[in-house]
């Protein structure tokens, strides 16, 4: 099954958002979509979404699913804008609450913040399936660069969150709370045992050097050949002394402090007070 993909950068945060649709029927998935947020003002609109939502009722596409891979720390989702509008189920991997539980403690949210992942429609396990219309899509579980990040393999297709990028641009960092560069080893050797005729969709690109455009699709074969961090059967001993140095020298996303607050809930903002107001925290030498 060859699912047909529709893209949707943005340039502000430089993810790519992907529609994922049947072939066979007029069902679709969403992933990875983003929530426009001004950091300097606080306020947030639906631009990007809308996009995809207008998109989505000009091909007539029913949506099943907004599947997120992982909790993001340099977008908001727009998840739950999605649902409201279009329907479908939210997906995550399980181990959002092994990221509820970290954050729940750096940002201070007390008992009333559930860590139990039931913000989300479904937690998704290593080998679950589900289907979109005729389709099955498959669940990797590849963390490394957080507990939760997970793959979904959709026919012929990977989408495989901050996993990996563009093959001249490498890898995700590994640094955040239970982070791990040798987790993030074992789990791009996962996706690179799929055929090498896989087509992989990364969820953000940078224009590596010497690159004057934006890309998001690539191979398993081009990958395994061409990525400069992992490629030509790098061995896990290089490649964790490489990516826990590089790791060491990156700053925090811009956008780590609210994208966090925020995806960890699936999307939603946190509870308003009694005027109705909502409120982000900003934790003092927490990350």
């Amino acid at each position: 099954m060859t699912p047909l993909v529709k893209a949707f950068f943005d340039e502000a945060t430089n993810t790519v958002s992907y529609v994922a649709r049947d072939p066979q029927s007029s069902a679709c998935a969403i992933i990875d979509p983003v929530l426009d947020f001004d950091h300097a003002s606080g306020r947030t609109n639906t631009a990007s979404a809308d996009i995809i939502i207008s998109w989505i009722t000009g091909q007539a596409l029913t949506l099943d699913w907004v599947l997120e891979s992982h909790v993001h720390a340099d977008h908001l989702s727009a998840a739950p804008y999605l649902q409201e509008k279009l329907g479908g189920k939210i997906g995550i991997g399980a181990n959002i609450t092994v990221v509820q539980d970290t954050f729940g403690k750096v940002f201070n949210e007390g008992t009333e913040f559930q860590r139990d992942g039931s913000q989300f429609d479904a937690l998704l396990s290593h080998g679950d399936s589900f289907h979109i219309g005729q389709m099955q899509a498959d669940v990797l579980h590849t963390p490394g660069h957080t507990p939760a990040c997970m793959t979904y393999v959709i026919g012929d297709a990977a989408f495989v969150g901050d996993t990996l990028f563009m093959p001249d641009f490498g890898t995700a960092r590994c640094d955040f709370p239970g982070g791990s560069s040798a987790q993030l080893y074992a789990s791009i050797q996962k996706i690179l045992a799929l055929p090498d005729e896989t087509r992989i969709f990364v969820c953000h690109d940078y224009k590596a050097p010497g690159r004057d455009e934006f890309a998001w699709e690539t191979t398993v074969g081009e990958q395994k050949a061409l990525n400069v961090h992992i490629g030509n059967g790098r061995s896990i001993e290089d490649f964790t002394k490489m990516r826990d140095s590089r790791d060491a020298t990156l700053g925090m996303p811009k956008l780590i402090l609210p994208s966090l607050q925020v995806n960890m809930r699936a999307g939603q903002m946190p509870e308003p007070d009694e005027q109705g107001d909502v409120f982000l925290k900003l934790p003092i030498n927490k990350i």
